[in-house]
């Protein structure tokens, strides 16, 4: 079969490069060297057109001779192949070989052709499915901007506020530290104003305690006078039967009987009382209505000016606790402050109790049934109450505070009736004295001061430089204990410090039996002590408990009224009540506190106990 090709210009020629158009007869008439002529101008034509065009088809025309030849081959090698390669056809069996190992290499191709397609459509699945995560991840990545860019928003506003907050917290800086500056300088000016105020008082108080001592001195001179003086007595004690005239003292009477006045023995007897001088006698207070009268008027005009009124002279009444009982369950708990409760105590006749704390006021509570009720409020204090203290006849309230000072209330009146300013620092203890109208106040300054309630005027004062927790009043004797360990016992009447006995650490309080005997002190090493005042010697009994703990520099203990039982309150909120004959612990009284203890009253007739605590909380305990 002749090969057939194809010109640039697309005409189908054979191999001789002539087209059909061109293979036309040459024309009638024509010579033979006019045909000659034109066929080799086509010739010519064709060959220069082969070489000029060959370069551009020349990888075509190679490639494309190949193919038919491999074509060939293979056909020819099919055809072949049943048959037996002759001998000596090497070349063939090449062939054969080359045919067969390309069959198993197209084969194998093939193989990994569908391997690589089905890793293909796998790869496919995944890529679709990280693309479907691409795009969730790229909805949430665009939610998370614009959360960014809302918190952005929110972050710069706030920003601005806390850049004003600073600006106004900048500038309330400011005003505090002018307004401490102007404190400060206030506090020292109260501070003068205060020394040139104790000034001015104890020059009062010197001058009206010189004006005192003159008058007194005055009326002793004239009682003295008038004890002294001597007056005539009336001639009608002596003769019944004579008058006396307005203008003579001793005179006889014209209208006397005749027979009288011519008697020799009457004339006689006149004559004599004539020659006597009359008979003087001393006139007595007792004889007297007038003087009496006269004293009573000077002793009423005397407490005119004084600060106490006529019950408060009453003898306080003897009460006696045959037997205390021990308290076994919380009967009523209440917070009866706003603020720390520091102090508590009942009235000697066990119906009234009053509690104190830093809220600065003093809350009376009357006690029936079984509950508190709140009676009235006590005000006045500048600062928190430290210790409380009923007067002996009931009518009465006592109380130290922070302000440095010690108040008097009268039991019907809110507002105090006397302040006792003295001290340089807290006033810690404040107790009445066994001497009618008389105070002992003790401070964190050091000091222990004797106060007359009458002139509001301090007597005594006693300087020890230790810091003063809690002191207590018998007969004649003042007890104060401290923080550096030691009780002293001072003489009122000579105003020294007559014995010291050492404690085991810091005290925090004290307190005294119902009969005076006995001696209770608290200390900070976590331990109650009790001494007999009747030895006066360092002998004494310690009372200790597993878990009890002082829990501050101010916690009180106290004794029963029976003097059998000793209470304290710790700062685990526990309540330890020990017996004082067998030394054990009686009984613990928990959960009800959750804060430390810092007092404890045991009522006069031994039927209530009271705790407070650091968290505003009182408790009424008993045994019912």
């Amino acid at each position: 079969m002749a090969a057939v090709t194809a010109n640039a210009r697309g005409v189908v020629t054979d191999p001789a490069g002539v087209s059909p158009r061109d293979s036309r007869p040459p024309a009638p008439g024509a010579g033979g060297r006019s045909a000659e002529s034109w066929k080799g101008h086509i010739i010519r034509e064709l060959k220069h057109r082969d070489l000029s065009q060959h370069a551009m088809f020349q990888d075509l025309i190679r490639f494309y001779t190949q193919l038919l030849e491999k074509t060939s081959l293979t056909k020819g090698l099919l055809s072949s192949s049943a048959r037996r390669p002759p001998a000596g056809s090497a070349p063939l069996s090449s062939l054969l070989q080359q045919s067969i190992q390309l069959k198993k290499t197209t084969g194998e191709l093939a193989y990994q052709v569908v391997e690589l397609q089905q890793q293909i459509k796998i790869k496919d699945s995944v890529l679709e499915e990280q693309h479907a995560r691409l795009l969730q991840e790229r909805r949430c990545l665009s939610r998370v901007s614009d959360a960014h860019q809302e918190l952005r928003a929110q972050v710069e506003q706030v920003q601005g506020q806390n850049t004003a907050l600073k600006v106004e917290y900048d500038a309330l800086l400011e005003r505090q530290r002018a307004a401490e500056a102007k404190l400060r300088q206030e506090t020292v000016r109260g501070e003068e104003l205060l020394a040139k105020v104790m000034k001015r008082k104890n020059q009062a108080a010197a001058r009206m305690n010189s004006h005192n001592e003159r008058r007194s001195r005055a009326r002793e001179a004239t009682l003295q006078a008038a004890a002294r003086s001597k007056v005539n007595l009336d001639r009608s004690a002596v003769h019944p039967l004579s008058s006396t005239s307005p203008s003579s003292g001793f005179s006889n009477s014209s209208s006397a009987p005749s027979s009288r006045s011519t008697s020799p023995k009457n004339e006689k007897r006149d004559a004599s009382m004539e020659r006597k001088p009359m008979r003087l006698v001393r006139s007595a207070s007792v004889t007297s209505p007038r003087i009496l009268t006269s004293i009573k008027e000077l002793f009423e005009k005397r407490r005119g000016h004084s600060v106490c009124s006529q019950e408060e002279d009453l003898v306080s009444p003897v009460r006696i606790c045959v037997s205390a009982r021990v308290p076994a369950r919380a009967l009523q708990v209440l917070d009866a402050h706003e603020q720390d409760i520091n102090a508590v105590r009942f009235s000697s006749s066990s119906d009234l109790l009053a509690t104190g704390g830093t809220d600065k006021v003093i809350k009376l509570w009357e006690v029936r049934a079984g509950l508190l009720t709140h009676r009235g409020t006590l005000d006045g204090s500048t600062e928190g109450i430290t210790c409380i203290e009923f007067d002996p006849m009931g009518f009465r309230i006592l109380a130290a505070s922070y302000s440095k000072a010690a108040m008097l209330w009268q039991l019907g009146d809110s507002v105090p009736k006397v302040t006792l300013t003295g001290h340089s620092r807290k006033v810690t203890a404040a107790r009445f004295s066994s001497i009618l109208h008389q105070v002992v106040t003790g401070s964190a300054d050091g000091s222990i001061r004797l106060w007359d309630l009458r002139r509001a005027a301090c007597l005594q004062s006693r300087n020890v430089a230790k810091y003063c927790s809690d002191l207590v009043c018998s007969e004649n004797c003042i007890i104060s204990g401290h923080y550096d360990g030691q009780i002293r016992v001072w003489d009122s009447r000579a105003a020294s410090c007559v014995q010291v006995l050492p404690a085991q650490g810091k005290v925090t309080s004290l307190d005294l039996s119902s009969d005076h005997r006995q001696l209770l002190s608290c200390c900070r090493d976590d331990c109650l002590q009790l001494f007999d005042l009747r030895r006066w010697s360092n002998e004494r009994v310690t009372f200790r408990a597993d878990g009890f703990k002082c829990g501050s520099d101010s916690t009180k203990a106290v004794i029963s009224p029976d003097c059998c039982y000793l209470a304290a309150g710790s700062a685990d909120g526990a309540v330890y009540i020990w017996n004082v004959s067998t030394g054990k612990l009686e009984t613990r009284l928990p959960d009800k506190h959750s804060s430390s203890i810092s007092a404890v009253s045991w009522s006069l007739s031994g039927e209530y106990f009271v705790s407070v605590d650091k968290s505003k909380r009182a408790v009424l305990w008993s045994d019912m």
